[in-house]
């Protein structure tokens, strides 16, 4: 009936079972969860069947309106995207950044790895729920192939990228032996670090050139690899805080950190669906904590220097 529709889309109990489950509570335990009862009382709607057919319907229900909502009139000046593994299945999630510092999770994909497929699918359903980005937008993405790929593929030179830096100081990490791990650590925080962009790439440039001569081939391709992507917000010549928070995908890992959060106390996952719905619980409780980013205020900053970018490529 839609009276009582309406009804259990208001209950405040449905609204407690959620918190519950999300701080950690399992559908078995929820029941002891509650407060006793008065004497020759029974609660209802509170056994293990009942709260799982709840959590299922709600969860479904709050992750299909909030993937399908529209995006028209979201001013983003900025996206993060990145694929990592959770609960078992690789999750791509796009997390918009708008021109008043909000953190707006906009996009979520399951695949089974991080490839240009399901990427470019996850950014034409941006397009087709109405995400308008005019002229040049920065996107902070992981280094993977398949993101870069799918970013050329959709938005050409209109996706400004850069690449993560700690995702590349962190794969430099495998390449080379313990012993010198320190050194190139702190070799790549000056260089990202430099007053400019040229300094910084001679910076890097001779680091790859001292891993060469001391036999890390492979490490001094890793730097060399992508090494204009990492220096972008250099080249933007962003004030300081965005300039570190625009560097790394450390904005998104945090929310894939609540994903995994949600899901830590899950040990059997059914099927694809199930996954799907608990990420995207996870990733509803991460927009209600979203706080606008530091320094938002000089976002005007990065607006100015795309616009100058696209400008001086037209006049070229």
């Amino acid at each position: 009936m839609p009276s009582v529709a309406a009804f259990r889309g208001r209950d405040p109990l449905t609204a407690r079972m959620m918190q519950q489950l999300l701080a950690g509570v399992s559908t078995r335990q929820y029941e002891a969860s509650l407060e006793v009862p008065p004497e020759g009382r029974h609660s209802r709607g509170s056994s293990k069947s009942a709260v799982s057919r709840t959590v299922v319907r709600r969860t479904r229900q709050r992750l299909q309106e909030y993937l399908a909502q529209r995006l028209d009139g979201l001013e983003v000046v900025a996206l993060f995207m990145d694929g990592v593994a959770v609960a078992g299945q690789t999750v791509i999630v796009a997390l918009a950044i708008t021109r008043d510092g909000d953190k707006v999770p906009v996009g979520l994909r399951l695949g089974s790895t991080e490839n240009a497929v399901l990427c470019t699918e996850l950014l034409q359903d941006l397009l087709a729920r109405g995400l308008a980005l005019e002229g040049r937008v920065l996107w902070v993405i992981d280094g993977g192939k398949g993101l870069r790929k799918a970013l050329g593929d959709v938005f050409g030179d209109a996706a400004v990228i850069q690449r993560c830096q700690l995702h590349k100081a962190r794969n430099l990490d495998a390449l080379v032996p313990k012993a010198r791990q320190a050194y190139v650590r702190t070799s790549l925080r000056w260089a990202y670090r430099a007053a400019s962009a040229p300094a910084a790439r001679r910076q890097l440039t001779a680091l790859a050139t001292w891993l060469e001569r001391n036999g890390h081939a492979e490490a001094a391709a890793s730097v060399r690899e992508g090494l204009e992507d990492t220096l972008t917000v250099l080249k933007l010549g962003l004030p300081p805080t965005l300039r570190r928070f625009f560097a790394t995908t450390n904005c998104i890992e945090n929310l894939i950190g609540t994903l995994r959060h949600v899901t830590r106390h899950i040990k059997r996952w059914r099927d694809g669906d199930m996954r799907r719905r608990w990420i995207g619980l996870g990733l509803l409780r991460a927009a209600e904590r979203f706080r606008r980013i530091k320094r938002h205020g000089e976002l005007g900053v990065l607006v100015t220097a795309l616009g100058a970018a696209k400008a001086a490529e037209h006049a070229a």
